[in-house]
């Protein structure tokens, strides 16, 4: 089930993940800009919720691969 994630290179998802993870670069990354406002209780609109969600979602990714080829042991 989890085979599309055994078959990303680790190359692929760092950089791609790190420009989405810090896109746009000035003046301020978006995910540092939710986190600020989650942290002052000021996320309250959708769009800025679901940016929360798109910009974190590289950091979920590569962690759940991380998880299954060093914990789990799966190879590709």
């Amino acid at each position: 089930m989890m085979s599309w994630l055994d078959n990303f290179e680790w190359s692929i998802l760092l950089i791609g993940g790190g420009l989405l993870m810090f896109a746009p670069f000035f003046p301020e990354p978006h995910l540092f800009e939710k986190i600020r406002m989650l942290s002052q209780g000021v996320l309250t609109k959708p769009i800025d919720i679901f940016d929360l969600f798109m910009h974190s979602s590289p950091i979920f990714v590569i962690a759940l691969k991380a998880y299954r080829q060093f914990v789990l042991k799966v190879n590709r």
